[in-house]
């Protein structure tokens, strides 16, 4: 312990903290933040150097307490650090103890003192201001993914989305549109694919409103479309990104149309999704697919009963062919793809060009229509997407 009787000029007594709050003041203004952040910790640094005390355990759970406030206050970390060492210098070089004593040891037992609850200051201040920083990206974070789950269900209190919009940039005014990519192998949310996508979009739309987050396993992915995207490249571009990840490919992008106001995001988001759906259950190749090529889906969905009712009266004779009706339907399925030729249609199949032309043969004798006829193509080609959209003959019953 240092003997403050030996030493002429002591150390004013604590209450005077006058000179203190000059220090705090001085090194505010070096640094360019509130001196307020310092609490107590130039007091504990004066005691130290006198007494030699060692700051209790409450004392620094209030430097903590300061760090936390300097990260809710949006005080970066590196500055709240500076004040601190900042304020240590400039109040050791005014410590009567140190200015005014010739004897070496007591320098040396001070200086180890204030060293030490400088070090152990910043440590619980570092925790403090890191403690505050990750409560509240975890609350940003929730706050986040509660707007989003609402805004793309669309039936959330629109005024209350609105407010809730601005801190994101979105502005609910502009036309956006939705993208989904979905991933061979299941993505944790905090991926490192999902913040490196996010920054990859953000630099090409550049300053203007995006979201990117996951849902039901999928990235989704909200940007402003103003004007609409003619060419389509917010999809490849998302492609292109993602197939550069080393991890979740192959991927595929399903891209929701272009609309404004606070249905229009929700009304995309749906569009996307039936644009996934869709490509799994027509076995389409494509990475990416775009809304506006499936509208002819949607309207043979739009009436099920009709289109269920087609699909049994043409199809449902196949039921009855030797393997059942999937190989017969694979066939037409490759016969249309191809546009009518029957040599690449059995390139696609790996069978024999005469297995493909017995097969068709075979459609036209137990539905009695040819599917190589052009005046009965259009209705057999209607039923067989018309089976793959509704699972059928697996997932859709027989007629009652």
């Amino acid at each position: 312990m240092v003997d403050q009787q030996q030493h002429t000029g002591a150390l004013p007594a604590r209450s005077d903290s006058t000179w203190l709050a000059e220090v705090a003041q001085r090194a505010a203004r070096d640094v360019g933040v509130p001196a307020e952040l310092l609490g107590d910790y130039l007091a504990l640094l004066a005691d130290a150097a006198v007494s030699g005390r060692r700051p209790h355990g409450t004392e620094l759970d209030a430097v903590a307490e300061q760090g936390r406030r300097a990260a809710q206050t949006g005080v970066s970390a590196g500055s709240v650090v500076q004040l601190y060492l900042s304020a240590a210098r400039l109040m050791w070089t005014r410590l009567p103890i140190v200015v005014r004593s010739s004897d070496s040891e007591v320098v040396r037992t001070a200086t180890d003192a204030v060293l030490f609850v400088v070090d152990a200051a910043v440590a619980r201040l570092a925790q403090g201001y890191t403690d505050a920083r990750r409560q509240q990206v975890r609350w940003e974070e929730n706050q986040r993914r509660e707007f989003i789950e609402d805004l793309l269900r669309g039936d959330a209190d629109v005024a209350r989305l609105v407010e809730r919009a601005e801190p994101f940039g979105l502005d609910m005014a502009r036309p956006h549109q939705v993208a989904l990519a979905a991933p061979t192998h299941p993505l944790d949310g905090a991926d490192p694919v999902i913040s490196d996508l996010e920054r990859a979009v953000v630099n090409r739309v550049g300053d203007r409103e995006v979201l990117v987050a996951t849902k039901d396993g999928w990235i989704v992915v909200i940007a402003p479309t103003d004007p609409p995207d003619p060419t389509r490249r917010l999809g490849d571009f998302l492609h292109a990104e993602l197939s550069r990840a080393p991890r979740g490919g192959p991927w595929r992008v399903a891209v929701g149309r272009a609309h404004p106001g606070s249905y229009g995001i929700p009304r995309s988001y749906e569009e996307a999704r039936d644009g996934l759906d869709t490509a799994v259950r027509l076995k389409l190749t494509a990475p990416v697919i775009h809304a506006d090529q499936l509208l002819i889906y949607r309207v043979l969905l739009r009436d099920q009963p009709a289109i269920t009712d087609l699909v049994h009266s043409v199809l449902g004779p196949l039921v009855d062919a030797r393997g059942g009706a999937d190989p017969l339907l694979t066939t037409l399925e490759a016969y249309f793809a191809t546009g009518g030729v029957t040599t690449e249609t059995a390139r696609r199949l790996h069978l024999s060009p005469r297995a493909v032309t017995y097969r068709l043969d075979r459609i036209h004798h137990l539905t009695g229509h040819d599917p190589t006829d052009p005046t009965q193509r259009f209705t057999i080609q209607a039923a067989t997407l018309g089976a793959r959209l509704l699972g059928w003959p697996d997932e859709v019953p027989g007629p009652s």
